[in-house]
């Protein structure tokens, strides 16, 4: 009897604490954790298709302007930062280490921009179809990503609205679940500008030879 009444009052106690996880927002945070995991896997996917690109606009330009190995290194030196960082899901947790990935992409934004502004001295390579093909696949990723990055945004905003408001803060104090980074205002402006080619500009007429 005792072992029956002891079985009661502990699945009536287990149907008490769901209740009150339920009822303090723990399915509320755990559904919007999930959604930026999502969303963070689609930045990621998007980054992922960009940095893929960087070899082939590389060796298309060099194949033209050999001459831009500044350029060309600095391309490839910030992919290579890039993929120095290890993008686990764990990231998104970690605000310093949220920042350096950040920056790190900033970093191949940049480096991109100043690549592309480099055909605008060379028709042959403004015509080559690889190129304008590379071009084309560049600008649709940099829309997609700046979709996906939006979505992610708007995911963590959620979420750290939830993670400090009173009675969820409780529930999310109880089971440790912090505030999630966000890219700033900033850092969005920088890293989401598509890069600004400009094709007008006439390249520079060659030095005459000396004699």
């Amino acid at each position: 009897m005792r072992k029956i009444f002891g079985s009661t009052i502990s699945a009536m106690a287990a149907i008490v604490v769901v209740l009150s996880l339920s009822g303090c927002g723990y399915n509320d945070l755990q559904r919007q954790d999930e959604q930026i995991k999502s969303a963070w896997s689609e930045v990621l996917n998007q980054y992922q298709r960009r940095a893929d690109l960087v070899p082939n606009l590389v060796a298309t330009v060099k194949g033209y302007a050999a001459q831009e190995a500044q350029v060309l290194t600095d391309v490839t030196n910030a992919r290579a930062s890039v993929g120095s960082i290890k993008a686990t899901p764990e990231l998104i947790n970690d605000p310093a280490a949220f920042a350096k990935f950040q920056a790190a992409q900033g970093q191949l934004q940049s480096a991109l921009s100043r690549l592309l502004v480099v055909a605008e001295n060379y028709p042959n390579l403004k015509s080559d179809q690889n190129f304008r093909d590379l071009q084309a696949q560049l600008e649709g990723t940099e829309n997609r990503t700046t979709v996906a990055r939006n979505r992610y945004i708007k995911s963590v905003q959620e979420y750290n609205v939830t993670v400090r408001s009173f009675p969820t803060n409780l529930t999310a104090m109880l089971f440790k679940m912090d505030a999630k980074p966000n890219f700033s205002v900033d850092n969005e402006k920088t890293i989401s500008a598509p890069p600004t080619v400009d094709f007008s500009k006439q390249p520079a007429a060659p030095a005459p030879a000396k004699n």
